[in-house]
């Protein structure tokens, strides 16, 4: 009878042993596995893809942006952006030669000389996230249904987006969603994800320049030399007429040129004076400059580029907002370069810090021509 007693013991003991690895887990179990995932991503079969729907709750009306991430180990990336109401699509593309944005609708390319994104990580990237949650010691933990939600602090490129919650999947870690907050609280960006899998069929040609560009556009890209400002200084061909995907006549110069106007920045820094416009006379890519004066001196180029072209420009990738990626160049005198909505823009100066050409950059998205 006393041998039963120890038996039945022993087994009432095994099975609390076991209900209790069974329950639910703590931060620092889940933070744990977090690391073991990292470092899985790390290694030679890491990989992913995920696509979702980025919301940018800002100006007047919110920008909804689709949203397609693959990654393959070592350090292979591409990110697709598409804007659902302007259809068009970006792409950041990194593989063996270096860091490129395309803009396949213009039939353009930057390539940057950028350990991207390991110094500017990016709310729709993995890494980023995990690295979020993981150098955070004041990280807060909470479980919602499904999901665990990590509060942490976010590092983004703009000083006023403070905080962030990050949703992951209770049976596999992938993400689910991530809202980032500014100073008040208020949600500014939101990411959900409607698809993500670590189980990839990647290849090292999923990453390939040439490819993507063909793959989203039927024109081949031409070779352009451009200056240490970025400024082109030869090309190798003219544009052509194409049919566009909304129905209307593509011309070198870009869409309808009737539908041009000049974008002004919504942000002016301190001490600055209201711009001094000129357009360039007979410029063939109807171009106009905004000239500031003040305690900054800058110009602000806007025009519709006639030379579609791969530009090879020694430069450094910036983020000016969670969409658009500029290119930065020069020591002296610095331009930053990016294209929005079939305009190319050039802010150029001598002594504007990076961070105010972000700002004012930042403030010309979404802005309609005048």
């Amino acid at each position: 009878m006393r041998r039963i007693s120890w038996v039945l013991l022993a087994v009432v003991l095994c099975l609390t042993t076991v209900l209790a690895g069974c329950g639910k887990k703590n931060a620092d179990s889940v933070v744990k596995d977090l690391g073991k995932v990292a470092d899985k991503l790390e290694g030679a079969k890491g990989a992913y893809q995920g696509a979702g729907v980025m919301t940018i709750h800002t100006g007047s009306a919110p920008q909804e942006y689709q949203v397609e991430v693959w990654y393959q180990s070592p350090s292979y990336y591409r990110i697709s952006l598409t804007n659902g109401q302007k259809n068009i699509t970006q792409i950041v593309l990194r593989n063996d030669d270096g860091v490129f944005v395309l803009t396949p609708s213009l039939n353009k390319s930057f390539r940057f000389k950028s350990d991207w994104p390991d110094n500017q990580g990016q709310v729709y990237l993995y890494q980023t996230l995990l690295s979020s949650i993981l150098s955070d010691n004041t990280r807060q933990f909470v479980e919602d249904k499904d999901s665990y939600v990590f509060d942490v602090a976010a590092n983004y490129h703009s000083h006023s987006l403070i905080r962030q919650k990050i949703w992951l999947a209770k049976d596999n870690y992938t993400p689910k969603q991530v809202q980032v907050s500014d100073t008040e609280a208020n949600v500014v960006v939101e990411v959900k994800f409607n698809t993500f899998t670590f189980d990839t069929n990647l290849t090292k040609d999923s990453f390939d320049t040439n490819r993507n560009m063909s793959a989203m556009n039927n024109t081949e890209g031409t070779l352009a030399e451009v200056d240490e400002n970025g400024v082109p200084v030869a090309s190798t061909t003219e544009g052509s007429d194409s049919q566009g995907p909304d129905g209307l006549t593509e011309t070198a110069t870009g869409r309808d040129m009737g539908s041009f106007g000049i974008v002004y920045p919504a942000y002016v820094p301190a001490g600055v004076t209201e711009p001094d416009t000129m357009e360039i006379p007979e410029s063939k890519d109807h171009a106009v400059i905004l000239k500031y004066d003040g305690i900054y001196q800058y110009t602000i180029m806007e025009s519709r580029p006639v030379d579609r072209a791969v530009s090879l420009v020694p430069g450094e990738a910036v983020y000016i907002d969670f969409t658009t990626v500029g290119l930065l160049t020069g020591d002296q005198q610095r331009t930053l370069t990016w294209n929005s909505d079939g305009v190319e823009y050039r802010i150029t100066s001598a002594n504007l810090p990076v961070e105010e050409m972000k700002k004012v950059a930042a403030s010309m998205q979404g802005e309609s021509g005048k």
